[in-house]
């Protein structure tokens, strides 16, 4: 039976597990999802890059990083990039983590904007070619539809999302405010990976069509939430509610 990404992570309090982790440095990240990392025993592998994204100010060669190691039969590369050593700290950027990991610290009890469910449900239909990321529910709590996105840029102690124009983004905002203009609860939950920010807000300058589709969600009733994580080279754990700065 093939496993899923959440059964690599070990359940702990408000977060995952990582499995044993390897220290490299990084050489260059390329082709989106593939970089290549100096281990400390001077052999160079290349990784698995997840994260799709531009990752602006976290993918410098020459950083400290760690690598999970997964030899499974079948997998095109052994080795997955989790983090990177930055001036203020460790900074996540695994996108498959925030799913996990705002799902776990839902159902846990963790989150107070989202309480009293019981059960989710992962990529949600809501039309013929789109979907969301999560549907909580519960006895006695109606249901809540939930995008969630990571965030790894921080400029001046604020957390920015996005760090390159994504249109996917602004849709599945449009969505939400559809959704939730038909009075069904919904929430946009951007995760920070990182331990340096104090607040959050749309990053404008980068794309201001997504800016304006994120106030538009807001007025519409879509509650927007932000938390920062607490990183270490075993664990990544939910931590402080961010303000949130539209």
């Amino acid at each position: 039976m093939k496993s899923s990404m959440s059964d690599r992570f070990a359940p702990v309090p408000r977060g995952l597990g990582f499995p044993p982790l390897i220290m490299g440095t990084l050489r260059r990240r390329y082709k989106r999802f593939l970089a290549d990392v100096a281990l400390e025993d001077g052999s160079v592998v290349t990784a698995h890059c997840p994260n799709s994204g531009r990752m602006t100010g976290c993918s410098e060669p020459g950083r400290r990083v760690y690598l999970s190691r997964d030899a499974r039969p079948g997998r095109k590369l052994a080795y997955t990039w989790q983090m990177i050593v930055m001036e203020n700290g460790l900074v996540g950027v695994n996108t498959q983590v925030p799913n996990i990991l705002v799902r776990r610290a839902v159902l846990s009890g963790c989150v107070p904007e989202l309480s009293g469910f019981a059960e989710a449900e992962s990529e949600v239909r809501v039309g013929e070619k789109s979907r969301l990321d999560l549907r909580f529910s519960g006895p006695g709590a109606a249901p809540v539809l939930v995008e969630v996105k990571n965030c790894t840029l921080v400029e001046d102690g604020k957390a920015l999302f996005p760090d390159a124009v994504t249109a996917r983004g602004a849709r599945h905002l449009a969505e939400l405010t559809a959704l939730s203009r038909r009075g069904l609860p919904c929430a946009v939950f951007f995760l920070v990976q990182r331990m340096d920010a104090e607040s959050f807000g749309p990053a404008d300058r980068v794309d201001p069509d997504f800016g304006r589709a994120l106030r538009k969600a807001a007025r519409a009733g879509v509650a927007v939430i932000a938390y920062d994580c607490l990183l270490d080279p075993t664990s990544v754990r939910l931590r402080n509610k961010l303000p949130v700065n539209l």
